[in-house]
């Protein structure tokens, strides 16, 4: 699979993108905690979602101290259940 990096979709660039699976992926610092900010997020994974694109968002921090986990929770989403 082949992802972008700083991916335009409508009013949004997207952190990561893979239209191949129609997956964004969201890397979170702490400014993402605050109400605000979140209500914003919210609407934005709306949009995408609206548009075919789910989103996977991780803290920095988690991808910083478990980047395997990270890794294994984005292959399991984009790795078909029914291989051919």
């Amino acid at each position: 699979m082949k992802f972008f990096r700083q991916y335009s979709v409508g009013p949004y660039v997207l952190d990561f993108h893979c239209p191949m699976s129609k997956l964004a992926i969201e890397l979170d610092g702490g400014q993402h905690a605050d109400d605000e900010r979140r209500a914003y997020d919210e609407h934005r994974s709306e949009y995408l979602k609206a548009h075919g694109i789910e989103v996977m968002r991780f803290w920095n921090n988690e991808v910083m101290r478990n980047i395997d986990g990270v890794l294994i929770r984005i292959a399991e989403r984009i790795t078909p259940s029914d291989p051919p």
